[in-house]
């Protein structure tokens, strides 16, 4: 079977399927229903049974015999047989007295057979035949029906109102989780949402904190794949092993039976929830499904119908909610990475600008690349070029080993002006080879590119059945590994000086160029009337590759001194931006040339944005200067660009950040 495959088949009459043949018979008879095996002993019951016999142990592993006292009841039991029971066991139907749960003697009326199953098993039938006792029973199963009832209308009633207008979405997924457990009188639920490559487990309920669940299914190679096929959900339970498969020692994969086309599921062991019994829930939002949301129990449990149909309710209704809290939780990741991304920048920026250049920067990148590997919850190891241009590696378990993979082969197509974010998922040939290691095996292989004339490599690894990097962490490497080749590169002080003094002669005049795409339009005044120019300055600039550089600023004064500062700030932000600096990275730098230059009273506020037309963002850095102001597309919403650091020019040592919003035709800012 390929690694984390599904395969099917549909569970017959023969080895393992008693449970499955009388599942549906226990949960609507009636009637007792029992399964003895050929020394007497009990190894199935209903509740109907557990409601007749006397039992205070349990029935199931006691003896039948018990059930059933003679007059020699004193005498030992003796080896069965099943011709000394008080009743056929050729299915004809016949009397008996039993001794009920009540402790007095009741005559029942008993069928029991043979049934065809490795070894000798029996199947046993009993019903009262006092017309009391059948009425007082048949009165207790329909109480227990409403009560179970009520306590499901009850349960789906707390979680419509739980949810309503809910915007804290740790309380959302779990006030909904416990209400679902709850409500099914289960033993714990699960919730997991869709990402790029399959689901992601997001939420358990309480009962279920010790456990470890798989925290990520991939699309197709879980028990997910029957509820987003059938459309609604599924009712599972997990085949007993064998005893063969038992000698094998180690389950690696077990058997699912559907309760509903007895179809048979080998599935990985790392895949299943926690349970025996359970139920897969698909939530669908528009045409999609969304999350799967697992509701279980430890042991066998009856799984009816009604209760399948009551979750699928459910999930209909919290489709909203938890599309809603998915798109929330992608924004509050997102806005995570970009802070720490910032923090990383500055730390690499801090090293470079301490030590010589490049070397301080990578100085720092272990303890950089330490604290990234913190946050992914991953393991950082050490990567290199060995022998034929193998991948030689400083595994966590095996130290440096040589694994049989041309670096340069898993790096290339990944490439992006000389560095790269290789992704490591389940089913790629690196993560089979570091899986037959007993290693980590998913996550990313970095190239940081030649910051000192050398390739620097790394990988950051989660153990087997983690889920993969997605795209939110994925573009966060690729951000981190494109600054520290930048930072480490680092243009000497010298030519940056060089260019800047070259811009100057040109940078008197505000312009904005024409770029494809973005329709531009400006409107200038000076605040002094004998003056045509002043500190307040802005600029358009066309960049490679569908991109461009806007820029906003005023410097303090006003008239023609500030006008000459403001040209210089001006131009010197046009360099910075052909030099393919990050926004932040643009005012940090735009702040030590200032401080070198100018006079203590003078400093600048600024707005600069590097707008990506092919991937529709802007990301910004305002320093000090109003928020700039969003209009969407249809005019419907204005929102502000919020992420805001410090004034130019001031201080040295101020942090800068940068904000990243997306744009659609039609935005004005």
């Amino acid at each position: 079977m390929a690694h984390g495959a599904l395969s099917r088949r549909v569970e017959g009459i023969g080895e393992g399927s008693v449970v499955g043949t009388l599942s549906k018979l226990l949960q609507l008879s009636c009637e007792a229903v029992l399964v003895f095996d050929g020394s007497g002993r009990i190894l199935l019951a209903n509740e109907e049974s557990a409601e007749l016999f006397c039992a205070p142990g349990g029935l199931v592993g006691g003896d039948v015999r018990l059930l059933f006292p003679s007059a020699e009841a004193d005498e030992p039991l003796g080896p069965f047989s099943a011709e000394r029971l008080p009743f056929p066991v050729d299915g004809t139907s016949a009397r008996a007295v039993c001794l009920a749960a009540s402790g007095r003697p009741v005559t029942v009326r008993v069928r029991c057979d043979t049934v065809r199953a490795p070894g000798e098993t029996y199947l046993l039938l009993a019903l009262p035949l006092e017309a009391d006792e059948v009425a007082d029973r048949e009165t207790e199963r329909m109480l227990e029906d409403l009560r179970r009832a009520n306590h499901r209308l009850s349960g789906t009633l707390n979680i419509v109102l739980d949810t309503i207008d809910a915007d804290d979405l740790q309380a959302l997924f779990g006030r909904v989780l416990e209400e679902i457990t709850d409500t099914m009188e289960a033993d714990g639920t699960l919730v997991y949402l869709s990402e790029s490559d399959g689901f992601r487990l997001r939420g358990v309920s309480s009962s279920l904190l010790n456990d470890r669940p798989a925290r990520f299914m991939p699309f197709g190679r879980s028990i997910e794949r029957v509820a987003v096929r059938d459309g609604r959900t599924v009712r599972l339970r997990v085949v007993a092993p064998d005893a063969e498969s038992l000698r094998q020692g180690r389950l690696t994969v077990r058997d699912v039976v559907s309760e509903e086309t007895h179809e048979v599921l080998r599935v990985r062991t790392s895949m299943l929830p926690p349970f025996t019994s359970f139920m897969v829930v698909p939530v669908w939002f528009g045409g999609h499904v969304i999350s799967i949301i697992e509701v279980g129990w430890r042991r066998l449990h009856p799984l009816p119908k009604d209760d399948a149909k009551l979750l699928d309710s459910v999930a209909h209704y919290l489709s909203v909610q938890l599309a809603s809290a998915f798109a929330a939780l992608r924004s509050q990741r997102a806005d995570q990475l970009a802070s720490f991304e910032t923090e990383l920048r500055e730390e690499l920026l801090d090293a470079a600008t301490a030590g010589a250049g490049g070397e301080g920067a990578l100085a720092c990148l272990e303890d950089v690349m330490g604290e990234v590997a913190d946050e992914f919850e991953a393991a950082l190891v050490r990567v290199g070029e060995g022998g034929d241009g193998l991948v030689l590696a400083d595994l966590p378990l095996n130290g440096p080993r040589e694994l049989p993979l041309r670096l340069r082969e898993l790096t290339g197509p990944y490439e992006l002006e000389g560095v790269a974010v290789v992704p490591i998922p389940p089913e790629s040939e690196l993560s089979s080879v570091l899986r037959d290691l007993g290693e980590p095996c998913v996550g990313g292989l970095l190239d940081l590119g030649e910051p000192v004339g050398s390739h620097r490599y790394a990988m950051l690894l989660r153990p087997d059945g983690a889920e993969p990097f997605d795209e939110l962490e994925t573009e966060f490497l690729l951000d981190l590994v494109t600054d520290v080749r930048d930072i480490a590169r680092g243009e000497e002080a010298r030519e940056q000086d060089k260019r800047i003094a070259q811009a100057l002669q040109t940078g008197m005049r505000n312009e904005l160029q024409d770029v494809e795409g973005i329709t531009a339009e400006a409107v200038y005044s000076s605040a002094t009337a004998t003056a045509s120019v002043g500190g307040d300055f802005y600029d358009l600039i066309r960049l490679p590759g569908r991109r461009a550089c806007v820029i906003m600023g005023d410097v303090s004064g006003k008239g023609v001194e500030a006008a000459s500062v403001s040209a210089a700030v001006k131009t010197a932000l046009g360099a910075y931006a052909w030099e393919g600096l990050a926004p932040a990275r643009m005012v940090r730098a735009l702040n030590e040339f200032l401080l070198g230059f100018s006079r203590l009273e003078t400093f600048a506020t600024l707005f600069v944005g590097l707008i990506d037309l092919a991937e529709g963002t802007i990301r910004y850095c305002s320093a000090g200067h109003p928020p700039a102001l969003m209009v969407s597309s249809d005019a419907r919403e204005i929102s502000t660009l919020d992420v805001q650091s410090g004034v130019v020019g001031a201080f040295h040592d101020i942090a800068y950040q940068d904000g990243v919003v997306g744009l659609v035709p039609g935005d004005v800012l």
